[in-house]
């Protein structure tokens, strides 16, 4: 080890596990093309237009293809990627400033990029979110067009922690899992689309690590502790030894999810796709609690037919054949917007129209999709039970309970994603079957922090004791109608986390598959009355870093497993 001591700086812990590597830093990001530069007289401009749309064509096939060898939120998030590459209103922007203002493609291509950027900002919302989306877009038509490689990962001839400012999601989603054991980044949020595909693709994570890049140098290594939000520069070597020591160790998940006392928790996995549902079984969960709908609906110019989404459903209901599925209509809106449901330009769309509120302008799409539903159920052995998302009123909540029984579905829920709709639970529950509470937007209006923000970072995450206390309301309601409540939110992820839930009540925890073994390792050796214990430890405290703090305290399972 170095002579030079341990530094530990501190972030947000994203996604679990301990790794020491040397660290690898993102190189420099592509530099911005010198403004003004110009095609040199009797230049091609012709020929220089047409060079962007043939790199935007190319980049667009590589992150295609990238997307077609990941699955679920990597495979999403990619082809979402690749669509920005090969929008035509940014292709013929920079084409048009070759043309008219006889910019180099390079340059034409960043300006006509940052004009993009500039609208989705003043847009605000979810669409301010895709600005990182298209600055990644931006660096690899301007690599495309000036001959260099494309932004990425530095080649290492042994595995590493990849630290940066921030990463893309695409490179999240591309990661080599042999190769990049970790990654820290200085900035970004717990929820952010980074953050997230860490956590599914099991590279344990920290963000917002303020100072990172300031305490250490390439090469030099560094001890990530994905659950603590910790990265220590230049640990020693115990500490090094244990934390391998820890990796060493393979845990599984059989089933069933329960307490040490025998206190049943359903640990279920969440799905974006038919492709992501054999993994999920096969990493053992016991079910289904959220089966996003939106790849069917994605980058489609109208709504597919209901025989396309009746093959897509069976496909999830045939790999969990005699288990509970709970599949999730339509959340359109917000950071999905999709052509078939374009309506007014919305200031901020994530207070606009989405997910359940679609319905009013289009509600053909829900009963072709309540149709497919029932008939993909009808057509295989799972149990099938169906939510809305984004609920926020008893009207709303009894409207849609109404069509899934016209439609023979019995099992109708909602999502619990606003304040509204978990102070309103009981009467919500009075009608709905069931809720699943989506912590991520649960957060994120609660705190009125924009949850890919990495500047309010510190807020968007599920221990703030204002969330928790929301969950517990939506548990007493629940309970007063003897309804079962779900977490379906990246919170039922954290190990830690998942023991307060389940004393605040939760029945069942969907998580990322890979999260299975660990929530299960824990929850089983801890009683049910230390999970009431911890969650009263949890919704007493005033800070999210305090109940947290005290929560870990009160486990010591956590250092025992590495978590």
């Amino acid at each position: 080890m170095s002579p030079q001591p341990p530094t530990v700086v501190t972030g947000i812990g994203v996604s679990p596990g301990r790794v020491a590597a040397p660290a690898v830093l993102m190189p420099d990001p592509i530099t911005e093309p010198p403004a003004g530069r110009r095609l040199p007289p009797g230049a091609d401009h012709d020929a220089a237009a047409h060079s962007i749309a043939t790199a935007s064509e190319r980049v667009r096939a590589d992150l295609d293809a990238a997307a077609d060898r990941a699955t679920g939120d990597a495979a999403d998030l990619l082809h979402t990627t690749a669509a920005i590459a090969a929008d035509p209103t940014l292709v013929a922007d920079a084409v048009e400033r070759v043309m008219t203002e006889h910019l180099v493609p390079e340059r034409a291509v960043w300006e006509a990029a940052d004009a993009v950027a500039e609208q989705f900002l003043a847009i605000g919302g979810v669409f301010a979110e895709r600005t990182r989306d298209i600055a990644d877009v931006r660096d690899r038509l301007v690599a495309e067009l000036t001959g260099r490689a494309a932004p990425g990962v530095p080649e290492r001839d042994e595995p590493f922690v990849l630290v940066g400012l921030d990463l893309a999601p695409a490179l999240v989603a591309t990661l080599d899992t042999d190769r990049v054991l970790a990654i820290v980044t200085a900035e970004g949020g717990p929820t952010a689309h980074t953050a997230i595909l860490a956590r599914a693709r099991g590279i344990a994570g920290v963000v917002a690590a303020r100072g990172i890049l300031d305490a250490l140098t390439d090469g030099d290594v560094v001890l990530v502790d994905g659950a603590a939000g910790t990265v220590t520069v230049r640990p020693d070597e115990a500490q090094v030894a244990a934390a391998r020591a820890l990796a060493a160790q393979v845990r599984t998940f059989t089933g069933p999810g329960q307490t040490s006392d025998g206190h049943r928790v359903e640990l279920l996995a969440n799905v974006g796709d038919p492709a992501a549902a054999g993994a999920a079984a096969e990493a053992g969960a016991e079910g289904v609690g959220l089966f996003r709908t939106e790849f069917a609906f994605l980058d489609r110019e109208e709504a597919p037919s209901i025989d396309e989404q009746v093959d897509a459903y069976r496909q999830v209901f045939s790999a969990f054949a005699g288990h509970k599925v709970v599949i999730r209509t339509l959340d359109a809106g917000a950071d999905k917007p999709m052509p078939f449901l374009a309506g007014d330009a919305e200031v901020n769309p994530a207070l606009g129209v989405r997910g359940l509120r679609t319905v009013e302008r289009h509600p053909d799409i829900l009963e072709d999709q309540l149709t497919a539903i029932r008939t993909a159920r009808d057509a295989e052995t799972a149990d099938v039970w169906v939510m809305a998302p984004m609920v926020s009123t008893v009207d709303e909540a009894a409207d849609f309970v109404a069509a899934c029984a016209r439609h023979g579905l019995d099992h109708a829920g909602v999502m619990i994603e606003v304040p509204s709709a978990a102070l309103m639970s009981g009467p919500i529950l009075a009608h709905a079957t069931f809720a699943s509470v989506g912590t991520n937007d649960l957060v994120q209006y609660t705190m009125a922090a924009d949850r890919l923000l990495g500047a309010v970072a510190h807020l968007s995450v599920a221990w703030q004791p204002a969330v928790l206390q929301l969950v517990a309301a939506t548990c007493a309601g629940a309970a007063a109608q003897g309804r079962p409540v779900g977490v379906c939110g990246e919170a039922a992820a954290s190990p830690a986390l998942a023991a307060v839930l389940v004393g605040l009540g939760v029945s069942s925890l969907s998580m990322t598959p890979r999260a299975l073994a660990d929530v299960s390792a824990v929850l089983s050796a801890t009683s049910y009355d230390e999970c009431r214990r911890l969650a009263g430890l949890a919704l007493a405290s005033s800070s999210a870093a305090d109940a947290r703090a005290t929560v870990r305290a009160q486990l010591p399972i956590l250092e025992e497993l590495g978590l």
